[in-house]
């Protein structure tokens, strides 16, 4: 077997940020079901979970870094804000981020990941595009002080990630707008046509513990990470249909105009600026970080939200 084609060695632990989140927590779970030790970073009661050295600390705590990534050979950041002021979100997305990079760089850690999100590129609609095909255009705090984070971590050597829209249990926002905006705005928005990229979260967690543990050479540069065949909204919406956690869009394939007024006349937790990026065209293209990680991508999005179900039932009250 050539070099470039033998599989990664075993690091003697990984070290990792955003354990206890949204995506953090299914590749902690990942990690342990491969017998990885993981040193994880952690600011409130660590979870007792008996596989998982708690580092307590934060992204502002030099010392609680360095002991993070000592004696690690990866290094996982998936801690980020996702909405807040501008304060709080620098302080966690970009200079969080850069105390990180640094900790793991004096570490001497040649893997890192870094957990972005397509948020970076604006409003779109972005119909397919490579990464950076269009500028990036960030809305929020959030995804303006994640965009300097990429930055930091670029410089360290790291793979930033960006996905698009994350499914599966312990999501709080696709599914749930969804099911908002179904009531919202009933029938096939813009006709039912639009093209997301989406990605469950189990297998957006298989690749990350992939590309810690299996690519035969550590991976830079900034990737999408979504499922590589986009999903339209029409057999997204009929899918959740079909498990009972939003009203069947049996209504009138609506322009995009009328999307809009409709929307503007049923006040709702969704802005508008949220349901451009759930129903008009945001598929990135993404098939390349699968093949560079070793990975198979998986049945996709739409085939996992069966196993999520009872979870959407319980967070909708459904």
């Amino acid at each position: 077997m050539a070099a470039s084609q033998r599989p990664a060695a075993r690091p003697a632990a990984v070290a990792l940020t955003g354990a206890t989140g949204f995506i953090g927590s299914a590749v902690r779970a990942a990690l342990q079901a491969r017998g990885v030790p993981v040193r994880a970073l952690v600011r409130g009661e660590p979870v007792a979970d008996g596989h998982t050295t708690w580092v307590p600390g934060d992204l502002a705590d030099r010392a609680a870094l360095d002991g993070l990534c000592a004696g690690t050979g990866v290094l996982l950041h998936l801690a980020s804000l996702v909405d807040g002021g501008a304060e709080d979100c620098a302080a966690v997305n970009d200079r969080g981020t850069a105390a990180v990079m640094a900790a793991a760089t004096r570490a001497g850690i040649g893997r890192i990941v870094h957990l972005s999100t397509t948020a970076v590129y604006g409003e779109g609609p972005h119909p397919g595009i490579g990464v950076d095909e269009v500028p990036a255009a960030p809305k929020s705090e959030a995804s303006r002080t994640r965009l300097l984070g990429e930055g930091h971590a670029l410089a360290a050597g790291a793979v930033v990630l960006r996905p698009a829209l994350v499914t599966g249990a312990g999501d709080r926002w696709v599914v749930p707008a969804l099911a908002e905006l179904a009531r919202r705005v009933p029938g096939r928005w813009a006709g039912g046509d639009s093209r997301l990229s989406l990605v469950d979260r189990t297998d957006l967690a298989r690749l990350i513990t992939a590309l810690a543990l299996d690519a035969p050479a550590p991976v830079r540069g900034v990737h999408h990470a979504a499922h590589p065949e986009p999903v339209r909204s029409a057999e997204l919406l009929d899918a959740l249909a079909r498990l009972g956690l939003l009203p069947a869009p049996d209504g009138p394939a609506l322009s995009w105009e009328e999307c809009l007024r409709l929307l503007a006349a049923t006040p709702g937790r969704v802005s508008e600026r949220q349901f451009v990026m759930i129903a008009r065209d945001h598929w990135y293209r993404s098939d390349d970080i699968w093949r560079l990680a070793a990975c198979p991508p998986g049945p996709g999005p739409l085939a996992r939200l069966a196993g999520a179900a009872g979870w959407y039932r319980a967070e909708l009250g459904r």
